[in-house]
């Protein structure tokens, strides 16, 4: 009898298979993939329309709205990024399963910037018309979005997992990243700001991408920690 070998799953392979699985549930369910965007197009469009037609109150504004609503657009959906597998016990199977949580963690918070991250930023430019901001302004916008929205997911995580089957999640997840969330705040609208006022943005973009990778290493390290205190 001749015995067959079975290769090993490679460590991409598995993450690739959880990127499938999330972006294929979030298919089915596009009101929740629909719904932070909506919230972020509303909330940056009622500002223009609250202050008025003033183009240097609306210029000035402008990168801290946008950064704003695209941080508390990004919040809306962190609540559901294990509330599903827990309620359907499937997150026990992840802790349990051979494969790294870590990387298991890693890959739902890419999914989770892919699904609310990307969409936000391809969206930035077109609300930020309003504020009046030029096409290189647009563009920074665009590449703080694409450096900061990552982290909000990665730290956002660590929050999702602290709240998992807590009563009043969503408050208490609010409260936790929030302060977490301000650095990424500050240095992102600042980077916008500081380029609509001719000053250097490669201070405020190298501390993005320090914060990214910063969060990269740590997040999935603090996460599974705190998954393994919220199963118990």
């Amino acid at each position: 009898m001749k015995l067959t070998h079975v290769k090993p799953i490679g460590l991409g392979s598995v993450m690739l298979a959880v990127l499938r699985r999330e972006i294929s549930l979030a298919m089915r369910q596009k009101g929740e993939v629909l719904t932070p965007l909506v919230f972020f197009a509303v909330v940056a469009s009622l500002f223009p329309l609250g202050v008025g037609p003033e183009s240097a109150l609306l210029l000035r504004m402008a990168p801290g709205v946008l950064w704003v609503s695209a941080l508390l657009a990004a919040m809306l959906s962190l609540q559901r990024l294990f509330a599903s597998d827990y309620a359907d016990g499937s997150l026990e199977q992840m802790v349990l399963s051979p494969a790294p949580l870590q990387l298991l963690v890693a890959a739902k918070a890419l999914s989770h910037f892919l699904l609310s991250g990307v969409p936000l930023v391809l969206m930035a430019p077109v609300l930020g018309l309003q504020f009046g901001l030029d096409a290189s302004s647009l563009g920074i916008l665009m590449l703080t979005l694409l450096l900061g929205t990552p982290t909000l997911s990665l730290i956002g995580s660590i929050g999702a997992a602290l709240t998992l089957g807590v009563r009043g999640a969503g408050v208490l997840l609010s409260l936790l990243i929030l302060p977490l969330y301000i650095p990424v705040l500050i240095f992102g609208a600042g980077a916008v700001e500081a380029y609509t006022s001719d000053l250097g943005v490669h201070g405020h973009l190298s501390l993005l991408a320090a914060l990214l990778v910063l969060s990269l290493f740590f997040a999935p390290f603090a996460t599974t920690a705190a998954l393994k205190i919220s199963l118990e």
